[in-house]
């Protein structure tokens, strides 16, 4: 892929850019990806991320009641199979 002259516009308070489909197809960029982005010697970098699929087990060890509004469920009565 060659070179590409953009424009950098206004986006809000901040900076921004839209990335030609040839630019995305080739650097392996999709709708809603993340991606990293550094500056290295006055060069940006875009860096694509790859999705890391995590268990149910893992998202819970992240849970801290107090950090996140103590968000926990009280019931007066058990319904169904819960473990308690």
């Amino acid at each position: 892929m060659g070179e590409v002259l953009l424009d950098i516009k206004k986006w809000g308070n901040s900076l921004g850019m839209r990335l030609p489909s040839a630019v995305a197809k080739a650097a392996h960029l999709h709708l809603d990806q993340k991606v990293s982005l550094s500056v290295e010697h006055g060069k940006i970098i875009i860096s694509p991320i790859k999705n890391k699929f995590i268990t149910l087990e893992q998202r819970l060890s992240c849970f801290e009641p107090e950090t996140h509004g103590k968000e926990v469920m009280q019931v007066d009565e058990h319904l169904g199979a819960e473990k308690w």
